[in-house]
């Protein structure tokens, strides 16, 4: 406890040193004096030491301590992150007090241009003490967005001195006043940092400052009437979605136990809206598959998406850790969930497919892991094997020939963390549904049991489960199949699951294990190339789904 009063003391004195240095910027460029220069440098020296005894401090607190609450460990993060930024500010002071020599007598500053770029800067530093004492959201807001009236001040300034340059007065001096403006740009950048610290504190997770606003617009729309402290919120770490996930609990400020439960996720516009568009036709078709939208809220480039909870657990999880007859239950709700979606959307209409454009189109990011999973041609006698780039050419001019008899809706990226069953309800319930289109039902078929194989589960026992299921899945997806007359079925998921296996190897850093996904997908794709027969002549080796 003593060592946590040190760091807060340590950080109030850093603060002061940097309000300080600031106001003697200011004053600096007002009545410039070498003795002042010297000052401010020495401040920033002062600041560097102090910033390493925060950091010093941080890291002994998180050590030394073997279990802190979750909402101490955050201060800590939080503090050593804004030390940081608050001696970015004084090395800035510094930069700008270095600039002044260079300036001539046609580019002097103006105090009306400069004057207001400090009076922001030192509102928001004044509030960073209080903020942190108390917890005050609203603060924490009020300095990240003395980011944006710092950037409206200097996208002015830029402007006029872009003009005086261009009528030929003073180029190399009017650079200079750029780049002191610069400085007290990038000031902001920093206090907008510092402010979504002190977010960080209050809600618990990192957040940038137009996300915050993304959530506190989205929980409106919601019907949400609370103050943000009475949010707690939880990021879902580890996403590839490229979007900010977390789980929302909006706790009822008269009934503390009183939760209501909701997923937020923020991200690009196009995304977040094509995936409200999909659940909403979802839910006109299959009411309760897919979780009830609770928010939804549109920035400029970004927008936000407040939906259902959904109570019970990812498919992944009940095959590792159910039991036999909770698996085998989770597996015949799951087949007959499917099976309804797809008779259900069945259209006639044929449907070309591209699961080796797919492959292709994510080839770059593959290679970034996995740069080995390419190989060259190769000629042995008379023997010759094809290159990747040769296999991928050949198998999408074949595909071209290939068409799905029909179409359903398809889920999009049906992995098994995609699907939520419910033991109580007996419910399979769908998430993740921004990929979800009208299409070949192979294709989730076939992202569905590579999903299994590529769990990076070892243990015979608990691959014989994994085996178990994908082998029921299998079959379970041949039959309807063979009742739905689909007699290119083998073909088609040949090529499905040579996308599944090789795009799959970008998320696995084991190269054992990514090799053997990503042979299987040359062996594929050189059984198709080697078949001379008609599609419905194909036999798919299903070995090759197994581990």
């Amino acid at each position: 406890m003593l060592m946590f009063q040190a760091l807060h003391e340590n950080f109030t004195f850093l603060l002061l040193e940097v309000q300080t240095q600031v106001q003697a910027t200011q004053e600096f460029l007002l009545r410039p004096t070498r003795v002042l220069k010297q000052q401010i440098a020495l401040r920033c020296d002062r600041t560097a030491n102090m910033h390493t005894a925060v950091e010093t401090k941080c890291y002994s607190e998180l050590h030394s301590a073997q279990s802190l609450p979750q909402g101490q460990v955050n201060r800590i993060r939080a503090l050593q992150n804004m030390a940081a930024h608050l001696h970015m500010i004084s090395e800035f002071c510094v930069n700008i007090t270095r600039q002044m020599r260079y300036l001539t007598t046609e580019s002097k500053l103006t105090p009306e241009d400069f004057l207001p770029f400090f009076s922001d800067i030192i509102e928001a530093l004044a509030l960073i003490q209080p903020a942190l004492d108390n917890g005050d959201l609203s603060k924490a807001l009020l300095i990240c967005r003395a980011e944006n009236s710092l950037d409206e001040k200097y996208q002015e300034v830029f402007s006029d001195v872009v003009n005086k340059i261009d009528a030929g007065q003073g180029a190399s001096g009017h650079i200079t006043v750029i780049f002191i403006y610069r400085y007290l740009e990038r000031i902001g950048d920093s206090l907008q940092r510092i402010g979504e610290a002190l977010i960080f504190i209050t809600v618990g997770s990192t957040f940038k400052v137009s996300q915050f606003n993304s959530l506190q617009e989205t929980l409106s729309q919601s019907g949400f009437t609370g103050s943000m402290h009475d949010i707690d919120y939880k990021a879902i770490l580890g996403s590839r979605s490229g979007c900010n996930i977390g789980v929302v609990e909006t706790v009822s400020p008269f009934h503390e136990s009183s939760r209501q439960g909701s997923i937020y996720k923020e991200g690009s516009l196009e995304k977040i809206k094509q995936e409200k568009e999909n659940i909403e036709r979802w839910n006109t078709i299959f009411p309760s598959l897919v979780p009830n939208i609770y928010g939804y809220h549109e920035g400029s480039d970004n927008a936000a998406l407040l939906v259902e909870l959904l109570q019970g657990c990812t498919f992944d999880e009940v095959i590792l850790q159910g039991d036999t007859a909770i698996v085998e239950n989770a597996l015949s709700v799951l087949k007959t969930t499917v099976h309804t979606v797809w008779t259900t959307t069945k259209k006639s209409q044929k449907v070309p497919t591209n699961y080796i454009q797919q492959l292709a189109n994510r080839l770059p990011p593959i290679l970034q892991v996995h740069p080995t999973s390419v190989r060259d041609a190769l000629s042995v006698g008379e023997f010759t094997t094809f290159s990747t780039e040769e296999l991928l050419e050949q198998c999408s001019m074949l595909e071209k020939n290939l068409a799905a008899p029909f179409s359903v809706l398809i889920h999009g990226d049906f992995n098994m963390n995609n699907i939520v069953y419910n033991s109580q309800l007996q419910t399979i319930r769908f998430i993740d549904l921004y990929r979800s289109k009208n299409f070949d039902y192979v294709q989730d078929a076939s992202v569905f049991l590579v999903s299994i194989f590529r769990l990076p589960v070892f243990d015979p026992r608990t691959r014989d489960r994994l085996n178990h299921v994908t082998e029921d899945f299998y079959h379970f997806a041949s039959k309807f199949a063979v009742a739905s007359n689909d007699s290119t079925f083998q073909a088609r998921i040949a090529f499905a699951l040579a996308r599944s296996f090789y795009t799959s190897t970008r998320f696995e850093l084991n190269r054992s294990f990514a090799k053997r996904m990503y042979l299987r997908a040359h062996f594929l794709m050189e059984k198709i190339l080697h078949h001379n027969e008609a599609w419905e002549q194909f036999s798919l080796p299903e070995d090759i789904l197994f581990y």
